[in-house]
């Protein structure tokens, strides 16, 4: 982890999961995400603690384990404040509802794991809670009501709004809960001017638009590919399985979990847009284009 200073008030830590830091003053900062676990917390801590700062809050920009999993060690250690946005309020409060609503019931036991269930913490409600010089912005379609932070230095934290070409290149299908809220959340992403831009899982930039492209064409490939295997009558286990047989990827009890939510939030945009629709037959859900 390296602290990285990017304007008069603000830093990041550069790390899987950036992580960004503002001064509010000469000693008290709020922290922009967490990290995946409390040895990522206690890191934030030590560098923090070197500089001579005290944690006055914690901005979680949504409830996903690897932004919140320091969340607990850090708010027991300095009595923080946490602060975080509506829906991912309550996941960061009762992280057993993420792995119960990916599963889409109760979760067998391998899914109860660090990746997927944080530690929990004791959050408020981020509306009129933030310091002067610090403002959120929705960033929806990754998560259920993720935020953007802005710092007064023009700096912009960007969550998981976008992602990079190491791991778009690598992985291909990035997790979505809401297709058409992502892309509409990269065309607002384009109205931005900032002086950096500091996305959670690539390197900061001055300049978004290549990086908003690349999602935005991933993204169109993605349907098109799905829309693709729809052309004969096929079952959701069987989409999921050509798009891994296609993109050469490998099954597991998490990637099951996380790219089979994606692709079903694919199919409900592609049936929203009416260019598939289903069928059930012999006790099957079938899914395939509209005639």
């Amino acid at each position: 982890m390296e602290l990285i200073k990017v304007g008069e008030k603000t830093y990041y830590i550069s790390n899987a999961v950036n992580i960004g830091i503002y001064k509010v003053n000469e000693k008290e900062v709020y922290v922009i995400d967490t990290g995946n676990d409390k040895d990522s917390g206690k890191k934030i801590l030590k560098i923090i603690q070197q500089q001579g700062w005290i944690i006055k809050g914690i901005i979680s920009t949504h409830s996903h384990a690897d932004h919140i999993g320091g969340n607990k060690i850090l708010q027991e250690k300095t009595n923080c404040i946490i602060l975080s946005n509506k829906i991912d309020k309550v996941f960061i409060e009762n992280t057993i509802l993420e792995p119960s609503f990916l599963y889409g019931g109760y979760p067998f036991k391998c899914l109860k794991n660090k990746f997927l269930v944080a530690q929990e913490s004791v959050t408020s409600d981020i509306k009129d809670n933030l310091p002067d010089g610090l403002s959120y912005f929705l960033l929806k379609g990754h998560c259920y009501d993720m935020i953007g932070i802005k710092t007064s230095d023009n700096v912009y934290f960007l969550a998981d709004s976008l992602f990079g070409e190491n791991t778009i290149s690598k992985y291909h299908i990035f997790y979505i809960y809401n297709v058409q809220e992502y892309l509409n959340t990269l065309e607002f992403l384009k109205t931005l001017n900032g002086n950096l831009f500091v996305p959670s899982h690539c390197e900061a930039t001055t300049n978004i638009l290549p990086l908003i492209e690349l999602n935005k064409k991933k993204i169109q490939e993605i349907s098109n590919n799905i829309y693709e295997i729809c052309k004969n009558n096929v079952t959701f286990e069987e989409i999921l399985k050509s798009i891994f047989d296609k993109y050469h990827l490998e099954m597991n009890e998490i990637q099951y979990l996380l790219i089979g939510s994606t692709i079903k939030s694919y199919i409900s945009f592609l049936y929203d847009q009416n260019l598939i629709c289903f069928e059930f037959k012999n006790n099957k859900m079938l899914w395939k284009q509209v005639d």
